[in-house]
């Protein structure tokens, strides 16, 4: 495994590259300040240096990263999804990239938890437009969204185990928390334990050999 894919680098603020400036600007990216976020979350993302680490707002937007989180979610971050929007959005590339169902080992249950928790914030926040239109895009867009949206399960995991094939290192089952940041409504730290269960026993072209 190269070791420059999962380490090292400084936190970043998903702006798909427009200056910082510009991405606050637009108001279709996000209701909060994310200058906010970096200037709270950037210290606390680069000391978890061992972990991957990310802050996501109610919306599955992820708004900051450090550079493990962005090299365990490289597919996501890599989806052409997001070329020419952001931030990347975790919910999105579930249901509406191909990709989403190769990262997720355990997708079903990945498809019913996001949903479940996209749920329980309509009711937390019902005027939120930008939540709104995520989930009138993705029930248009993807029968398994609307499928599971028709249930009206409500939940919210902070802990547990999810189970990710990154290409470079193979199948992972990585305990995670969730912890919401009380000085930023609606935000919340994610971060994995990065030990790996078993090698993958799926080909892939991208994997390494050996």
């Amino acid at each position: 495994m190269d070791d420059r894919s999962w380490g090292g680098g400084e936190t970043t603020a998903e702006t798909n590259g427009a200056p910082l400036e510009e991405f606050l600007a637009d108001p279709a990216h996000c209701t909060l300040d994310l200058a906010s976020v970096v200037a709270d979350c950037a210290k606390l993302l680069d000391s978890m240096t061992d972990v991957p680490a990310y802050v996501r707002n109610a919306r599955c937007d992820v708004l900051a990263a450090n550079a493990f989180g962005r090299a365990l979610y490289a597919p996501a971050f890599d989806s052409p999804l997001f070329a020419r929007r952001g931030p990347v959005n975790t919910a999105r590339f579930l249901f509406l990239d191909p990709a989403g169902r190769d990262f997720r080992t355990d997708w079903d249950k990945g498809a019913d938890d996001s949903v479940a928790f996209l749920r329980s914030e309509t009711g937390r926040a019902p005027h939120d437009r930008a939540l709104t239109d995520l989930i009138g895009e993705l029930t248009t867009r993807s029968d398994e969204f609307a499928r599971r949206w028709a249930r009206h399960d409500v939940k919210i995991h902070r802990s547990g185990v999810k189970r990710l094939h990154p290409p470079l290192v193979g199948d992972l089952a990585l305990p995670y928390e969730a912890m919401d940041l009380p000085a930023d409504p609606g935000l919340r730290l994610n971060f994995r334990t990065p030990h790996r269960t078993r090698r993958s026993a799926r080909p892939s072209a991208s994997s390494p050999a050996g």
